[in-house]
């Protein structure tokens, strides 16, 4: 009779350790985040609209995923930093993407001449990709009430 119980009581300790990894896994699928495109946005790249781009939001007001050609960034608005993204940890979904913010870098890009104003409707959020590099604006579309949308 001692002898069922043991093999029992392994058996569930046993099928509980398989199961952690799977239930790992299943965390992990859980964090991507569905990230829609943001309609009437306007991208400029040093003052010129690039050919391939979109902007991307999340539940999270405040951060933006852009797609400026095969390049993703990060952008977060409140605190005024952006981060290079690898292309292959995000997933096309139709007009959608996938992302997980687990996959942020460490360390943001230095975005120095960072400036946001409210021109009328939109946003404008502008900013320079390193000391002396390439300068992105984005125009993000604002609420009736003139606070952000995204």
């Amino acid at each position: 009779m001692k002898i069922r119980s043991v093999f029992a009581a392994l058996a569930i300790v046993s099928s509980a350790i398989c199961a952690l990894p799977l239930q790992a896994r299943a965390q992990s699928a859980e964090k991507k985040l569905v990230w829609k495109s943001v309609a009437f946005a306007i991208v400029k790249f040093n003052d010129e609209a690039p050919k391939s781009w979109n902007i991307y939001h999340t539940e999270k007001k405040g951060l933006l995923l852009v797609h400026l050609w095969k390049r993703y960034l990060l952008v977060d608005m409140k605190e005024q930093e952006a981060y290079e993204i690898d292309p292959q940890t995000v997933k096309l979904h139709g007009e959608d993407v996938e992302w997980s913010t687990a996959d942020k870098p460490d360390q943001p890009i230095e975005t120095p001449d960072w400036k946001t104003r409210d021109v009328g409707s939109v946003q404008l959020v502008r900013f320079r990709l390193g000391k002396d590099g390439h300068v992105l604006e984005l125009q993000i579309p604002l609420l009736i009430n003139g606070k952000p949308a995204y």
